[in-house]
């Protein structure tokens, strides 16, 4: 578990796909109360848990995009009590309850903002803004991958996933992108916000320098 900043720390996962390494990362968000929200599951171990529960109470799960599932029984074993947060349609996909993502808590008031990214309804992905740290974290809007990869996940990353460079959005997004108004709105609501740092489901942290570099990512994209 390594702490980014004040009241928020960050957990990284093995997580191959098509033999590949993507990679989980979790992100762990306390409030003011002391309450935590956990966004993205993994497979947490017993020690895991009570290290998790040694920064404060548990008070949310969430996954924050209709495909971002791998883990979330796992996450749901392991926190069986906590309230499961997930976009429209996610019960479906996990076979179990869910409640809404909108609207949010409202002990979340004036410290995480949910976003929703419009004109993606395969994926119905939401960004999560914690505003203390000026962090936006997103499920598979881009990915951050490290630029020296080799072999088949560098092969496969670019020439299949079609990363130009990092932070960057995939083929399959783009693909998905099915009203490219609604999604430029969205996108223009989220850089209308407060943030420098990006933390990204898959690769390495955006530490500073966020927005422009995810603008890049996008425009890269040629969806704005």
């Amino acid at each position: 578990m390594k702490q980014i900043s004040d009241h928020l720390w960050l957990l990284t996962y093995p997580l191959s796909v098509l033999g590949t390494q993507h990679g989980r990362n979790v992100t762990l968000i306390r409030l003011a109360s002391g309450h935590l929200i956990l966004h993205s599951m993994a497979p947490f171990s017993a020690k895991e848990v009570a290290d998790i529960s040694s920064l404060g109470k548990p008070g949310w799960l969430m996954e924050a995009m209709l495909l971002h599932d791998t883990y979330a029984a796992d996450g749901k074993k392991a926190f069986p009590e906590v309230p499961f947060l997930g976009p429209p349609g996610f019960s479906d996909v996990v076979d179990f309850p869910t409640l809404p993502l909108l609207p949010a808590p409202p002990e979340w008031a004036g410290e995480v903002e949910v976003l929703p990214i419009a004109g993606v309804p395969m994926l119905k992905e939401y960004a999560i803004l914690h505003l203390p740290s000026r962090t936006l974290i997103v499920a598979d809007l881009v990915f951050n991958f490290r630029p020296d990869e080799r072999g088949w996940n560098r092969f496969f990353h670019r020439y299949i996933a079609g990363f130009r460079r990092y932070p960057g959005m995939s083929r399959i997004f783009k693909l998905c992108i099915k009203d490219k108004a609604a999604f430029q709105a969205s996108m223009t609501e989220i850089f209308a916000k407060d943030f420098d740092r990006v933390i990204v489901g898959h690769g390495e942290v955006i530490e500073t320098n966020g927005k422009a570099l995810l603008r890049r990512g996008l425009h890269d994209a040629g969806v704005i």
